[in-house]
């Protein structure tokens, strides 16, 4: 065993604060997998491609909250996150 210090992980809240994390950039992911799809189209539809573009820049900006917001912040975050998420992908 070595007496390295361990890299300091105390700006973690632990698992709330990764899912919240998680479930935004999923969001994220699905935005850019039909980004992708819509521009591959042989008609793209530029107001859908606007309109994904759109809600991915405001997925990122809060995942970019989410690194200094406390842990009420990070749990309405991730309820939104959760409910956007479920409409997706049922949509």
């Amino acid at each position: 065993m070595s007496d390295t210090p361990s890299p300091d992980f105390s700006g973690l809240e632990g698992g709330a604060e990764q899912q919240a994390i998680d479930i935004v950039r999923s969001v994220v992911s699905w935005y850019n997998s039909e980004l992708v799809a819509e521009r591959r189209s042989p008609v793209p539809d530029e107001e859908r491609v606007e309109a994904l573009k759109a809600g991915r820049q405001v997925a990122l900006e809060d995942q970019r909250r989410l690194e200094e917001a406390d842990a009420q912040e990070t749990a309405r975050i991730a309820a939104a996150y959760a409910a956007r998420l479920k409409e997706l992908k049922e949509s």
